[in-house]
């Protein structure tokens, strides 16, 4: 097209004004899930303790996606029996969602581990591979704690000049932890955790539905 013939149009010029009615459609929708259990509150301080103990007399973190920090390496944690009352209720909670996701009734275990972070801690970016459903309950978070980042899923969006959260922009989606809270998320949803700003260390236990 010849430069002197095009029509350059910008948002809000009368040209928009003669736009037809849009209506409009999300498509491809992502959920997550959160919940508050405050009601297990009084068991906060022996889990806490609970988890200290288990980093003392095995100190050595297991790796993966945790860097400066500490994580479990047994990867059933809440099957003992100090940790019931979570599981029980985290166990109930992933079937409600599985419900949703027209999984009722579906027969899954949970695994499960701690995620510790000291002053700098992070996780990198990670999905957890063949999961019905992942998920973390935060037990300790002091001020300062990392966000947990969760990636836009859809691949061809960060190619777009829009970015932020605006329709069809980019942008990574943060959510500030508290104790008590409980959440559930896609396991193919890239996540991240940002860098922990505390001298006290930040727990959570993360965890994966599988059949």
């Amino acid at each position: 097209m010849d430069e002197k013939s095009r029509t350059t149009y910008r948002v809000g010029e009368a040209a928009a004004a003669s736009a037809p009615p849009l209506q409009s459609f999300d498509i491809f929708p992502t959920r997550i899930w959160q919940a508050r259990l405050d009601g297990l509150q009084p068991h906060f301080a022996e889990w806490t303790s609970w988890v200290l103990s288990a980093r003392a007399a095995s100190p050595a973190p297991a790796g993966r996606t945790n860097r400066s920090g500490w994580n479990s390496r047994e990867m059933d944690v809440l099957e003992r029996p100090v940790w019931a009352p979570l599981r029980q209720a985290i166990h109930s909670a992933c079937a409600a969602a599985l419900g949703e996701m027209g999984r009722s009734g579906q027969a899954f275990e949970l695994q499960s581990w701690i995620n510790l972070h000291d002053r700098g801690g992070f996780n990198f970016l990670h999905l957890h591979e063949r999961a019905l459903l992942s998920g973390s309950f935060y037990l300790k978070v002091p001020a300062g704690s990392g966000a947990l980042a969760f990636r836009d899923p859809r691949p061809g969006v960060i190619h777009g000049k829009l970015k932020g959260s605006v329709p069809n922009g980019h942008a990574d989606i943060q959510l500030a932890p508290s104790p008590g809270l409980l959440v559930l998320f896609p396991c193919w949803m890239e996540h991240y955790v940002e860098p922990h700003e505390s001298d006290e260390p930040r727990i959570c236990v993360a965890f994966n539905a599988n059949e």
